[in-house]
């Protein structure tokens, strides 16, 4: 386990992040406390120090359990948590952006992990309501207090992460550090515009579901490429039957044809892929139900692929890019701009 800045930060976090969302059964879709203990345990003994849940998950069970299992280890552990998601339907201000479901969802996940800060408070999506500057001010108030030391933010577009960081450094506020967004073999749509903005902005991204809710470990697809659609494990999987397309089963399949010649997992392999991202270092937030299944993942990290091997990966769901970038990536619109200089001036 190698470590990193978290962004604009200097907080030091493990290259693979513990994903908490299946830390309890009361959803169905969880482990029971001894083996989500057991899988916790697996990844500390592997190197790990940074660990996501949300209020949310499991029904607030993620939270205390892991309070149950940091104990007195608290300082040595990165801990992130989430608001957004609405904790009761009938309720009208149990979700959202705004500062008072902020400020209710903090004080109970502080409660919940037995804690007095969060290293890391995600919001956890783009509500599309509150206005840009009452989040970034009411976060900011939380890290003035003391509640959250670093904010970060998952599922919002891109020019709204730019706009609230401008925002917040133009009135001395604190600014997003991280981004937690859907990134895999499968779904590569933030390369368009995200990696830019996080050297723009020195972000740190977090990929969530990088192994597309299980499609790339292999789980689903027979050796022949076919998939059984009544399998138990696609109910309980987020995307279910709907989401085993023939192209998506098409990019799993040459992941594991790659992965056996070169003697891994195909879950391996799929994050190996997102650790070695050209563009920029991506860190996926890897969940799992038994702690054998984090081991062998945890493998990624022994994976050294050569440049053939990324091409080979990238070729299997090329990046489609629409306007604007397919315009400004031309070549004659290049020359258009640039005259005889656009080369030079594209390296430098």
């Amino acid at each position: 386990m190698k470590y990193r800045l978290l962004g604009s930060s200097s907080l030091r976090v493990s290259e693979v992040c513990l994903g908490a969302m299946t830390f309890g059964e009361e959803t169905g879709i969880g482990a029971s406390e001894e083996v989500s203990k057991a899988v916790y345990d697996e990844y500390l003994e592997q190197g790990g120090n940074f660990i996501d849940t949300a209020n949310i998950y499991t029904l607030g069970s993620s939270e205390r359990m892991l309070a149950k299992f940091i104990g007195a280890n608290r300082d040595d552990l990165v801990v992130a948590s989430k608001y957004s998601m609405t904790t009761d339907a009938a309720r009208l201000n149990a979700g959202g952006n705004h500062r008072k479901n902020l400020t209710q969802a903090l004080e109970m996940s502080l409660q919940r992990l037995n804690t007095d800060f969060i290293d890391l408070y995600w919001v956890h999506g783009w509500d599309q309501v509150t206005p840009v500057g009452e989040v970034m001010r009411a976060l900011d108030d939380m890290v003035r207090a003391g509640k959250i030391l670093h904010i970060g933010i998952s599922n919002a577009p891109a020019w709204y992460i730019a706009e609230a960081n401008t925002l917040a450094r133009e009135r001395n506020m604190t600014p997003f550090t991280a981004m937690q967004l859907h990134y895999s073999l499968v779904e590569r749509g933030i390369e368009a515009d995200y990696f830019d903005l996080a050297k723009a902005h020195d972000m740190a991204i977090l990929a969530w579901s990088p192994l597309a809710g299980g499609l790339l470990t292999g789980k689903f697809t027979a050796p022949d490429g076919s998939v059984d659609l009544s399998d138990s494990r696609l109910k309980n999987s987020p995307w279910g039957g709907a989401f085993l397309v023939d192209e998506r089963l098409a990019i799993a399949r040459g992941v594991g044809e790659l992965a056996a010649e070169m003697g891994v997992s195909s879950s391996q392999l799929a994050l190996a892929w997102l650790l070695q991202r050209p563009a920029g270092p991506v860190i996926p937030i890897i969940g799992a139900k038994k702690p054998e299944q984090l081991r062998e993942n945890l493998g990624c990290l022994d994976i050294q692929l050569s440049a053939e091997q990324i091409d080979r990966l990238d070729a299997l769901n090329p990046l489609k890019l629409g306007y604007p970038h397919s315009l400004l990536q031309n070549d004659k619109y290049q020359a258009m701009i640039h005259g005889d200089l656009r080369g030079e001036l594209l390296r430098n």
